[in-house]
């Protein structure tokens, strides 16, 4: 059986890919997500309750339908990515790299020996259909998709080093953390963040990479196409939610709920 990765094809081809996040930390919903036919769902297991019991549940939930998942981890530890893998995730996003070197390792963790060092325990697992994929172990280095988050002042002087990194395929700006990061936290929309996001955007596309974000602002979204951007999130599932509920009840009488934040803010 070939590697096989419609996510990682479509970011090669410089295919624009339209995502919604997946915080409900729940896989009834994540199907029900998944039936919008997004082009990917970020199961995030940095910023929601999501285990590795639970992204597995998320995972079998979306597979009978086109959207692509993208698993978020927690960290990038190479034995949390060897878990991530073995129960069925070929994209992952891992937040908070500042530098090659962390890249090259989180690399090293997704591929198997000689190339990496991810442990070798395919034939028990999900990623193998527990071993009637008889040549997984040939291809599956080539099926996963890594993406990296570059979200601090620090990932950011390093970028171009980061971007150049042989087994990264794209590389996602953290709004939050980087608005934090430069003196302007709850603040991304601020025009020195803005400026800094749309340069950072411009040096992962020049480099080849994929490059990616996630707004809750349509406009922001679209700018961010235009520029080249090829991975774009442009909602989160309990977000949207909750201000569906709480419009709800005030179209009802109910006291209005201050908004307390965009996503942007949040992740």
């Amino acid at each position: 059986m070939p590697a096989h990765n419609p996510f990682k094809s479509a970011l090669a081809a410089r295919q624009p890919q339209i995502g919604l996040w997946l915080s409900m930390a729940d896989p009834y919903l994540a199907e029900a997500a998944a039936t919008a036919r997004y082009d990917w769902l970020l199961i995030d297991g940095e910023h929601a309750p999501n285990d590795l019991r639970g992204t597995l549940a998320a995972l079998q939930a979306v597979a009978p339908y086109p959207s692509q998942p993208v698993v978020r981890v927690v960290e990038g530890r190479t034995a949390l990515i060897k878990q991530m893998l073995d129960i069925g995730a070929k994209s992952l996003l891992v937040p908070m790299v500042d530098t090659a070197s962390q890249a090259r390792a989180i690399v090293a963790a997704t591929q198997y020996p000689p190339r990496g060092v991810r442990g070798v325990g395919s034939a028990v697992a999900r990623a193998s259909q527990w071993s009637s994929r008889s040549d997984y172990l040939a291809v599956a280095d080539d099926e996963i998709c890594l993406l990296v988050q570059a979200e601090t002042t620090t990932a950011l002087s390093n970028l171009e080093a980061i971007c150049a990194v042989d087994g990264v395929h794209g590389v996602f700006i953290g709004p939050a953390d980087l608005a934090a990061s430069m003196g302007h936290r709850g603040n991304p929309g601020h025009p020195e963040v803005q400026a800094a996001i749309e340069g950072a955007m411009k040096t992962i596309i020049a480099s080849g990479k994929a490059a990616g974000t996630l707004t809750s602002d349509p406009a922001l979204a679209r700018r961010y196409l235009e520029l080249g951007c090829t991975f774009v999130a442009v909602g989160v599932d309990v977000l949207l939610f909750a201000s569906a509920a709480r419009k709800l009840r005030t179209d009802f009488g109910g006291q209005p709920v201050a908004d307390t934040g965009r996503p942007s803010a949040a992740y």
